[in-house]
């Protein structure tokens, strides 16, 4: 560890000390037999390996500032970020939609508000500059990954255990969108809680991670209260954004033109 301008510069050794906490979570794994161990010891090594590879991309990036090198970056996140989403559901759509669907949701909602962001309150030059868009959008898009993942999977996990409900509302005659209604707002309510708890446990109970990191690197506090506000508020538009084009876009692909409930677009593995 070396203290630079007004900030701590961590070596490589202050990591691996801090990756040792890591064993606590193995050990009681295995003393409570979670059988977690192994998993939690190659999403770390994962993380380890996965966060370098980006260090180094990013300085690339940040050298070229090339926007066509910008717009493949996103594409690249977008796409491991429909994939993410697609495997934490037990309950998903079948083919295309499994990952299409999360990925096209998150992707509207990332972009444009990324696009607010830099339009307005940011405002680099060039505009597409990595330094700015990338993390930008790699916050939103994480945290709508998150929303979109449990919206779709509540949703699905809904209609399909209450069918014979949604079934019997079809059979007297309504529409496939009131049948389909308490799943609708139960998914979009399920799928924006953590973002509402993670904005009103702010400050209270914790330090956001970029006013953190921002502290940490010797940014006087007020202002990192500012961009974390920023941050906060751009992370909760783009969750709703996404989440509600996930959701609406699920119970779009449960129905047809005659109205009937389609669970055969539905892959369950319980």
């Amino acid at each position: 560890m070396t203290e630079g301008a007004g900030y701590i510069t961590l070596g490589y050794l202050d990591v691996a000390l801090a990756a040792l906490l890591l064993c606590i979570n193995a050990a009681l794994s295995f003393s409570l037999n979670l059988g977690l161990g192994r998993k939690i010891l190659i999403a770390g090594a994962r993380m380890a390996v996965q966060l370098l590879i980006v260090g180094l991309v990013l300085k690339a990036l940040f050298v070229s500032v090339s926007p066509w090198l910008t717009a493949l970056a996103t594409l690249v996140m977008i796409g491991f970020a429909g994939y993410e989403a697609r495997a934490r559901q037990e309950t998903r759509f079948h083919g295309f939609w499994s990952w299409g669907l999360g990925a096209g949701s998150m992707a509207f909602a990332a972009l444009v508000v990324t696009s607010f962001a830099l339009s307005t309150a940011i405002r680099p030059d060039p505009w597409y500059h990595p330094q700015y868009a990338i993390p930008l959008l790699g916050m939103i898009l994480g945290n709508a990954m998150t929303g979109v993942a449990l919206g779709l999977e509540r949703l699905l996990s809904v209609v399909y255990r209450e069918r014979r409900s949604i079934e019997a509302r079809l059979l007297c005659g309504a529409p496939i969108q009131t049948a389909l209604q308490g799943g609708v707002r139960e998914s979009v309510r399920a799928g924006m809680i953590p973002t509402i708890n993670a904005m009103a446990a702010a400050g209270l109970v914790s330090l956001p991670g970029m006013m953190t990191g921002q502290i940490l690197a010797g940014v006087e506090p007020f202002e990192a209260v500012k961009y974390q506000l920023l941050i906060m508020f751009l992370i909760t538009g783009g969750t709703a954004i996404g989440l509600g084009a996930a959701v609406l876009g699920g119970a779009k692909l449960l129905s047809d033109d005659r109205h009937r409930l389609r669970l055969d677009r539905i892959y369950t593995r319980s």
